[in-house]
């Protein structure tokens, strides 16, 4: 740990970098607003860096060089970003504050921070075990835990038109599709550019599996932030892509081998694999909720499922993580989102139960995972952790089971606990939740792109705190725990009555 009278600090070359803010998926504001605050950020850290190198502080170490000013204002609106359109603004401007009333003390400790990492809102290589937060307002048992849990439960039944299934498509449905599927003869739209092209499951005469060439797209969303007022007026504000700022209509920033596809509609789906109601389980042990996620890739049969990770909640155990060779021949894994690159998918050795991973050959600080045969088996081990009863818990969760065509009765959804003002299908990411209620950065590496465990555990992580603030208000309320059980205030009531 660095201290004010430790070694100087040896300092690693940077990469030149303008005073531009950096390009992020879903930006916040409009390229204008975010230099202005940058700047302003900027000029506030550059004042605080001038005093210091002024002062006769043993600090003066920590006087940084130019680049190094650019690099931390870069840092820290780059992490603001991550929180949303919504407070990045009030968190800037907050920010640009407690910059210009720092004392020089502060100043040093904020610039110990940075220097000893890369960036604000990395996440710790070691969360903190939220399970404790239970333990501190009195949910002393995993029963009780579970017990409050249930009450975030949200039915699934009237949210059908935002892609949860309730129900397995029928006979006569699955015949529709496979109808259609025949009359359509492989022809789908681009999910990335658009372009009208040709699947051939298989491949065709020549060895393609798609037509029309190679695709060029934008891999970011197109921001549609509400432009100021002044952009209103003058008529200037116009949508861009946030990966290149480039306005909506431009040529794509990024170019892929093949046009790929998705498929939503539960009866195609279903087509593939059918959907499966969670079995019920012989024994009636109280098993652990599960926190899970899934990372998709584009196949000839859509995007498919090629990486399942499931953690015990509320303690983030790992319970299962594995690679899946979907139905599909893979067009491409969706590296810069699922994480799952070409070298690891290749280098998977076949799971056997009971057997633990091996370090990978690719990177040397993960673990290799092992590769099942199919999303139906990646399923079957998903179902050895839960029963019927058990809550299972995802974010934006509808997505994870369809693509394991799993039918679940207890579900919690942090996008359901965490709804966005506007209600559905608006809702925030992961990303933003995490960074806002739990101070962790996930999702930050990039064109490396997730990992899914990093996020089952955010995701129960966020769970955790929503039962937090429950009991406080069901122990508020008169709702205690009698002999175990769980019961509300007109229970206990017409029990002291009878006794």
């Amino acid at each position: 740990m660095r201290t004010e009278s430790s070694l100087p600090v040896k300092k690693k070359p940077l990469k030149v970098e303008s005073l531009t803010p950096r390009n992020v998926a879903n930006a916040p504001a409009l390229l204008k607003t975010r230099l202005t605050v940058l700047t302003k950020l900027h000029e506030e850290m550059r004042t605080q860096n001038s005093k210091l190198a002024s002062s006769d502080s043993k600090s003066k170490k920590l006087v940084l060089d130019d680049q190094e000013l650019i690099k931390f204002a870069l840092d820290e609106e780059e992490a603001a970003t991550k929180l949303g359109g919504e407070i990045y603004k009030n968190t800037m401007a907050q920010n640009i504050l407690r910059t210009r009333k720092m004392t020089m003390e502060e100043w040093v400790k904020r610039v110990s921070q940075w220097t000893g990492a890369t960036s604000t809102v990395k996440a710790p290589t070691k969360p903190v075990d939220k399970s404790d937060e239970l333990l501190a307002i009195g949910l002393s048992s995993l029963h009780e835990q579970v017990a409050v849990l249930k009450h975030l439960h949200t039915p699934l039944e009237g949210l059908e038109q935002f892609g949860y299934v309730t129900k397995q498509p029928s006979s006569p449905e699955l015949t529709s599709a496979k109808a259609g599927l025949e009359a359509a003869r492989g022809f789908e739209s681009c999910d990335r550019c658009g372009t009208r092209f040709q699947v051939f499951p298989g491949r065709d005469d020549t060895g393609r599996l798609t037509s029309q060439g190679r695709c060029r797209y934008h891999w970011a969303r197109l921001n549609r932030t509400a432009p100021l007022k002044k952009d209103r007026i003058q008529g200037t504000s116009e949508a861009t892509y946030p990966c290149c700022n480039k306005p909506q209509g431009s040529e794509g920033c990024s170019e892929a081998d093949t046009h790929v596809f998705v498929v939503k509609d539960p009866k195609r789906l279903a087509t593939t694999l059918q959907f499966e109601q969670t079995p019920e389980k012989s024994d009636l042990r109280l098993r652990q909720p599960v926190s899970f996620d899934c990372e998709m890739g584009y196949t000839t049969y859509g995007m498919e499922v090629i990486r399942v990770t499931a953690v015990s909640w509320p303690d983030g155990r790992l319970l299962l993580d594995v690679l899946v060779r979907p139905f599909g021949e893979i067009l491409d894994l969706n590296t810069r989102f699922s994480g799952v690159t070409k070298e690891d998918y290749a280098a998977a050795p076949p799971y056997e139960a009971g057997l633990s991973e091996v370090v990978s050959k690719t990177h040397l600080d993960k673990h290799q995972l092992r590769k099942v045969d199919s999303p139906a088996t990646a399923r079957q081990l998903l179902f050895d952790h839960i029963s019927r009863e058990t809550p299972l818990i995802g974010h934006a969760i509808e997505n994870d089971l369809n693509v394991v065509r799993i039918i679940h009765p207890c579900v919690v959804d942090t996008v359901l606990l965490y709804p966005h003002p506007r209600g559905l299908p608006i809702r925030y990411g992961l990303k933003m939740l995490s960074q806002k209620y739990l101070s962790r950065g996930i999702q930050t590496a990039g064109e490396a792109g997730h990992d899914s465990k990093e996020d089952a555990i955010a995701t129960g992580d966020l769970v955790t705190k929503k039962v937090v603030e429950k009991w406080k208000v069901m122990r508020y309320e008169g709702w205690t725990f009698v002999d175990g059980i769980l019961m509300a205030p007109e229970e206990i009531k017409t029990v002291r009555h009878v006794l």
